[in-house]
C-alpha cells in the first residue's frame, strides 16, 4: 500500500510539476510571481507532498527562486539572462554537435536532416507545434549520440530555459523558416560524420538565433514605451 501511495504520489508531482513549467516557460507566471505551497496545492487540486516535490525540481532547475526565508518566486529572465543562456549553449551544443558526427548513427540525422529540409514551419499553425517536436527529437538523437551522461544532463536546463527566451521573442516566420535550414545543415553535417562543419553550423545557427531574439525583445520593449 506504501508503496502504491508513494507512485502515485510521484505521478501528481510529475503531473504538477509539467504543468508549472509549462506556464513559467510560456510567461503565464511570470518573472517574480509568488510560488505559495499552499495556495498552489489548492489551485491545482493536490496534496502538499506532490506540490512540494515539483516545486523543488523547479528550484533546481532554476525557474523558481528563494526571494527570502518564507517566499518563493518564479525567477528573473531579462536580455543579460538570454544573452548567458546563449553563451552556454554555443559552449555546450557545439561540442554536442562535434561528438554527434563523430559517434551518431549517420541514418539517424540523415532521416532528421531530411525532415528539416522539407519542414515548412508556421507559427500562426499547428506546423509550429510540430516543428518544435521535430527540434526536440533532433535533441534526443543527439544525447543519444554523444554518449556522455554528463553533458547530456548539463544540457537540459538549458533547453528548459530556451523556452522561456523563445516566448519574449514570439517566433516569426521568416526566422522559423530559417532555423529549419540552419538544423538541416547540422543534421546533415552530422550524418555525413564531418564534426568540424557541425560544429561550425552550430555556432552560426546560435548566432543567428540569439540576433533574432534580442531583436524581437528590443522591439517589445519599443512598442511598449511607445
Amino acid at each position: 500500500m506504501a508503496t502504491a501511495t508513494a507512485a502515485k504520489s510521484e505521478r501528481t508531482g510529475e503531473r504538477v510539476y509539467r504543468a508549472l513549467l509549462e506556464q513559467i516557460q510560456t510567461g503565464a507566471l511570470a518573472p517574480g510571481t509568488a510560488i505559495g505551497e499552499v495556495e498552489q496545492s489548492l489551485r491545482w487540486g493536490v496534496s502538499r507532498t506532490p506540490m512540494r516535490e515539483a516545486i523543488g525540481r523547479l528550484v533546481a532547475d532554476g525557474l523558481i527562486t528563494q526571494q527570502s526565508a518564507r517566499v518563493l518566486v518564479v525567477s528573473g529572465f531579462d536580455v543579460a539572462d538570454v544573452r548567458a543562456l546563449f553563451e552556454t549553449r554555443r559552449a555546450l551544443e557545439e561540442t554536442a554537435a562535434r561528438l554527434a558526427a563523430e559517434r551518431g548513427d549517420r541514418q539517424t540525422f540523415a532521416e532528421i536532416a531530411s525532415a528539416f529540409e522539407t519542414a515548412h514551419p508556421d507559427p500562426t499553425a499547428s506546423s509550429a507545434d510540430a516543428y518544435y517536436a521535430l527540434i526536440a527529437r533532433f535533441d534526443e538523437a543527439i544525447d543519444v549520440a554523444v554518449a556522455n551522461p554528463y553533458l547530456v544532463q548539463a544540457l537540459r536546463p538549458v533547453r528548459t530555459h530556451l523556452a522561456r527566451a523563445r516566448a519574449l521573442a514570439r517566433d516569426h516566420h521568416e526566422r522559423l523558416v530559417a532555423s529549419a535550414g540552419e538544423h538541416a545543415l547540422i543534421a546533415r553535417a552530422i550524418a555525413d560524420g564531418d564534426p568540424e562543419l557541425a560544429a561550425h553550423a552550430t555556432h552560426v545557427h546560435l548566432h543567428r538565433a540569439l540576433a533574432s531574439i534580442l531583436a524581437a525583445i528590443a522591439d517589445t520593449e519599443e512598442r511598449a514605451s511607445a
